[in-house]
């Protein structure tokens, strides 16, 4: 009987890659472990992937990666610019070790003005539809909430809500200090006032020549009727308007939109500082650190500053809103990328490297503001970094890589038995992973039972991991003593886990900050850290988020529990009736405002069930 040989993954591999069409399309590199290294895009597939696999490469760090493939999978694609696409989602959803990955921030506000009869000004983050007018997106809420209050002062929009517009009777505090022309009791007319929402509009275009122009004639048109007091309320409006443009006369050009990019790489780190100008209007910065660059550089075609670029542009402005000028503080030639990113948003991209006059005083600060916010981080990384060592230490944990240090922290928390919730936080590579964070709704327990909460979201959490599915942490810090601490222990003597990897984290005396006890599941003695030890810093800190990311779920469910409650515990209201009122008012608030005759108007709502819904709802 002769000995089964084993297969070469390497030479799989080299298979695979010769058997690759001229195509282009998107490559995955995986190791022996089945974990992601790298995703790329390409013109032609099988030339660039060959390109890998040649005796002799350039960059070391490109060969140590190579040779850990031994796996590789492919998608083609109708053309290169559907491959950046596709290469994208895939670095956004996987997180590749070898790519360059931003995180991706879903949440840009943006300023809403509604396409109702009587439009509303509104703050608005989420997905934009073609219905109502959109403008931004917004570098952060401070720069929407100043425009909404600008065109407050000179077009004054309203701003309440559907449910209290529809039943105003006389006009709220906002008119009386001149911040909105009332339409909810018809203190202007519907033409006048569709047009300041038209004014509104070009005004945030960068149009505002063109609005002053438009209202000085209006404001002669009413003079020469002698309409003197509406050519007063005009002259009022161009007045405010000046105000606001002479304010900003040293931030304000021509241009409509343009985004302004600095990208500065230092101490193995980047940061790319995008700073916005929306309407001819400089909004504000935000600083954006990228991780995985420096494994990134095994991979890298040009400098680091390129490549984190290049991540940038692909990651940031996919599926979102691209301006018509980029300003750039190092040159970039990436036709492909520019040409996809102009496929996408149809309409032409001008990229700007040695702008002049205030174009290039906006760089000047991009690029400053990103030198400041690397050395911030920088100086904050160490500091982070020599706490998760004196955690290591004290804990005395056999992790090789302190940036692969991973702790998922527990918390449990409900009010009185009500709106039991677990919360369980991330902390790895040095910080609090957001993305990563998970609640869990906890059912099926007695009412304020936190062992059986616990014993739940440990089974749960941990049962995928004990058949082989997904990542068991380093650390499984439980914000509890003693008795949460033998909970966890018998869950993980269940499961077959290790129960050395379980710490509690037990209050101290009046609960004071300093005072912990660290509990452990084997046989290991408390310790007490003192307030000074670094270890109990980071400890500290990841138990407070997730009691804040506990409490802040609970809140939440408390409380869509109650709104949905208060009309059903009401007799004779059902769950047609129920959805009629909470669609007439906008929902639970708007009802609870409404008269009784407001509500014994809506289908099925008779006037004594209008009474006794009014009585329950005060």
């Amino acid at each position: 009987m002769s000995d089964t040989i084993a297969p070469d993954p390497r030479a799989a591999v080299l298979e695979t890659v010769a058997k690759l069409p001229h195509l282009p399309g998107v490559y995955r590199y995986f190791d022996a472990n089945n974990n992601l290294l790298y995703v790329g895009k390409a013109r032609d597939l099988r030339k660039r992937v060959s390109s890998y696999f040649q005796k002799n490469l350039a960059s070391p760090r490109t060969a140590m990666m190579v040779e850990r493939i031994t796996r590789l999978e492919t998608t083609v694609t109708r053309s290169e610019a559907e491959a950046l696409l596709l290469e994208n989602n895939l670095i956004k959803t996987l997180q590749p070790r070898f790519n360059i990955l931003f995180r991706d921030d879903k949440s840009y506000p943006y300023l809403k003005i509604s396409a109702q009869e009587i439009p509303r000004m509104a703050y608005y983050r989420g997905a934009v539809d073609k219905k109502n007018q959109y403008f931004g997106p917004f570098p952060s809420a401070w720069a929407v909430k100043e425009s909404i209050q600008i065109l407050q002062k000179v077009f004054r929009l309203r701003t309440c809500e559907d449910t209290v517009f529809a039943n105003r009777t006389r006009p709220c505090l906002l008119h009386q200090i001149q911040r909105c022309s009332a339409p909810c009791v018809n203190a202007i007319s519907r033409e006048d006032y569709a047009l300041d929402v038209e004014n509104a509009g070009k005004f945030l275009r960068g149009r505002q020549s063109e609005v002053l122009e438009a209202l000085e004639k209006k404001m002669h048109a009413f003079a020469a009727e002698l309409k003197f007091e509406q050519a007063a309320a005009v002259r009022n409006q161009i007045t405010a308007l000046s105000r606001v443009l002479h304010q900003q006369s040293m931030e304000t050009v021509g241009d409509a939109d343009i985004d302004i990019i600095a990208v500065v790489v230092q101490g193995g780190r980047a940061c790319v500082n995008l700073a916005m100008v929306r309407g001819g209007r400089h909004l504000g910065d935000r600083a954006y650190f990228p991780t995985h660059v420096d494994e990134a550089l095994a991979t890298a075609e040009g400098s680091v500053e390129v490549e984190v670029l290049k991540a940038f542009l692909a990651q940031h402005y996919i599926e979102k809103f691209i301006p018509a000028t980029l300003i750039l503080n190092i040159e970039f030639d990436e036709p492909a990328l520019m040409m996809a990113l102009m496929e996408q948003c149809g309409h032409r991209i001008t990229l700007v490297f040695q702008p002049q006059g205030q174009r290039r005083q906006w760089l000047e600060m991009a690029h400053k503001g990103s030198e400041i916010a690397l050395a911030r981080l920088l100086s904050e990384q160490g500091s982070q970094q020599a706490r998760t060592r004196a955690l290591i230490d004290v804990l005395g944990l056999d992790v090789a890589d302190i940036e692969a240090l991973r702790i998922e922290c527990f918390d449990i928390s409900h009010t009185q038995g009500e709106a039991t919730q677990a919360s369980c936080v991330v902390f790895h590579h040095h910080t609090m992973q957001n993305g990563e964070y998970r609640r869990f709704n906890i059912n099926d327990i007695t009412p304020g039972d936190d062992y059986a909460a616990m014993r739940q979201v440990l089974t749960r959490r941990y049962e995928k991991v004990a058949n082989g599915d997904g990542v068991m942490p380093d650390v499984v810090l439980i914000d509890g003593g003693k008795g949460q601490v033998e909970m966890a222990r018998q869950v993980f003597s269940e499961l077959g886990l290790d129960i050395g990897l379980i710490v509690g984290v037990a209050k101290g005396e009046g609960r004071k900050v300093g005072l912990e006890t660290l509990v452990f599941a084997d046989e290991r003695a408390p310790q007490e850290l003192g307030k000074e030890s670094a270890a109990l810093m980071l400890i500290a800190q990841i138990r407070d988020e997730a009691h804040r990311f506990a409490i802040t779920g609970m809140r939440a469910k408390r409380a869509k529990a109650r709104q949905s409650s208060r009309l059903e515990e009401i007799e004779g209201i059902g769950a047609k009736r129920r959805q009629k009122l909470l669609a007439r008012f906008g929902g639970l608030r708007g009802v609870a405002d409404a008269s009784v005759e407001e509500l014994a108007s809506v289908d099925g709502i008779s006037r004594q069930l209008a009474e006794e819904i009014y009585k329950q709802l005060h």
